[in-house]
Formats: C-alpha cells, structure tokens, sequence
C-alpha cells in the first residue's frame, strides 16, 4: 500500500470513529489534531458541518494531496441513506465560504444577514466573525433554558415581534421551521455567552495595559460643513449658542448644518482630535473624519478606575481586539463559482 493508500484509510477510519452529535464536535476537533499530528504531510483540515435545526453534524478530512491541489475524504455512516441524496446535502454544495473549517452555505449567510450586530463593517466582515465566533463557541456545553429565553425575548424585540402571530409570520417569511428557529436562537445565545465569557476574561488585562483609553472624559464638539473658529472654551461655547446651541442635532444655523455633541465619553472613544488633549484647549477646526470640519474642547477628565462600568467597556475593547486578531489570522475561502 503506498503512503498517500495509507493516509486515506487512516483518515477515513478517523471520520468514521467520530461522534456525530454536536456535544461530540469538540472532541472530534481533539481527535482530528492528534491524527494531523501524526500525518504531517497531510496538512489535514477537519471539515465541519452543522446541520441547520438538527442535532447530527457531519465530518469531511481535507487532505494535501503530494502533487498539489487538495483531496476531500468523507465517510459517511451506514445509515441507510442512498448516497446520491445524501451527497446532494454534502458541505461543499451550496456553500458560500468556509472560515478555518467552518463552512457556510448560501441558506445560513443569509439567515446571518438578518442578525447583524450593527457595527461598523462589512457583511462579508459580519459573516466572517460570526463563524469565528460560532467555532470558539461551540464548547459542547448545553445552553440553559434562562439564556435561551433571553435570546429569543432580544431577538424578537429588536425585530418588532411583539406576539406569536407575529413571529410565526417572520419566520415563514424567513423560510424557517419550528427546530431552524429554536437552533438558530441556540446559536446566537451560545456566540453571546462565549463573547461575556471572554470579556470578562480580557478585561482586567486591557484596562491595566491601556489605563488611559478608559479615562472619564466630558467633552464638547461641533461637526459642519463650515469651520467653527474660538480661541477658548467661552468663545466656543458663544459660537455653538448662534448655531442652536449644545443638543441641537442636525439642524440649520448660521454657519450651516451642525451636529454639536456635549457629553461624557471613554478616552478611546472621543474623536481622534480631542484624545488626549488637555482640558480647556480648543482643538480644531481640523477634517473630520466623515466629512467636513470637527471643532472641540475637552472640559473636564477623569483617570480610569477599575470598577463595573469601565471593566465591561474594557472587555468590550479586548473582545474587539481578540476578534481582529483571530480575523488576520484565519483561513478565509470565498466559494463564488
């Protein structure tokens, strides 16, 4: 028998010695490394797929193959399933990208679509992250019924599903069953648990690492289209009183349309003109960063202190950062063809 004969028995008794229930994944995982271990050569991947609103996942080793290109052994069960129909669901068909070992098809990036976290980046971002996110989560621990609840009460809420009427109506036009909406709900809880976790985790280390981005801060600024122009504070405040004064959003004033902002705000989260800057100086006008000219002063700041609110802002920070870095270095495939 030749190596790469050798190597795919290997595999395939690997696959068919895994538990395909989803408790099981994280041992499958442990397994998968142990055997890549072995068969370096291989550069084997552990390919997981979830079936949507099912307990049962199933298992592909994707495998280098000595003359380039890559080989994709599966082995299914002997579950009685012809294996055309059961290879018409295989992961690889109508999948839209897979993220270090995650895969997503078409069908599950969009229900993804519908729970945007509303941040600042890309869908093509968001889905990324939420695979990320679904593996470091999937520890195979049960999700407790209060969580589960919770989900399921901020879920409907932000959707404006005040009722079951209104729900069941969501879901038909979302295209879901009963069981797809109930593992769909599990998923969100299990990515919101795994993030308290880990924020909690990372809090204590950032805040200490990164004191002053958690300094207490009350600010004032103006953004417009115009230049706001005041040598100190007074002066400042007298220009944003002839534009509507401190609160108004957005309306019209003599230097054109303004949005002033009078407020208390972490350090790290001013903008980047006023970080740092000493109290009582007016800075700007200078470019704002969407557009236009940005005009403040820093009025009063506060040193950071490690109490409840500035640890959850601080673990909010870490996540962020943990994220990113698990995002540049993450093996991303788009399958658009």
């Amino acid at each position: 028998m030749t190596d790469l004969a050798e190597t795919l028995a290997s595999g395939a008794a690997l696959l068919r010695s895994l538990q395909r229930r989803r408790s099981g994944v994280a041992d499958a995982r442990r397994a998968a490394d142990a055997w890549a271990a072995r068969h370096r050569d291989a550069n084997a991947r552990l390919v997981v797929d979830r079936r949507p609103g099912s307990p049962v996942v199933d298992y592909d080793l994707l495998l280098d193959h000595p003359d380039g290109g890559t080989i994709a052994l599966s082995a299914p069960p002997e579950d009685g399933v012809p294996w055309l129909i059961d290879h018409s669901t295989h992961w690889a068909a109508g999948h839209l990208v897979s993220v270090d070992g995650v895969h997503v098809s078409v069908p599950q990036a969009l229900t993804m679509l519908r729970s945007l976290s509303g941040r600042d980046a890309s869908p093509y971002q968001e889905i990324v992250d939420q695979c990320l996110l679904a593996a470091a989560g999937d520890d195979g621990e049960p999700v407790g019924a209060a969580d589960l609840q919770a989900t399921a009460d901020e879920f409907r809420r932000g959707r404006g599903l005040r009722d079951r009427a209104s729900t069941l109506a969501w879901m038909a036009a979302a295209g879901m069953s009963g069981e797809q909406f109930e593992a769909y709900i599990e998923g969100i809880a299990r990515r919101r648990r795994f993030r308290r976790e880990k924020e909690a985790e990372l809090a204590q280390g950032h805040l200490a690492a990164a004191p002053g981005d958690f300094a207490r801060v009350r600010a004032v600024w103006v953004t417009g289209a115009e230049k706001v122009v005041a040598g100190d504070v007074a002066e400042l405040f007298g220009a944003l009183g002839s534009v509507g004064g401190p609160g108004s959003i957005g309306e019209p004033g003599a230097v054109g349309d303004v949005v002033v902002t009078v407020g208390v705000r972490w350090e790290s989260d001013l903008p980047e003109a006023l970080r740092g800057a000493p109290p009582g100086r007016v800075v700007g006008p200078e470019q704002a960063p969407g557009g236009g000219f940005l005009t403040g002063a820093v009025l009063s700041r506060t040193p950071a202190v490690a109490d409840a609110e500035t640890l959850e802002a601080a673990g909010r920070a870490a996540f962020a950062c943990w994220l990113a870095e698990r995002r540049a270095a993450a093996t991303i495939e788009w399958h658009w063809s």
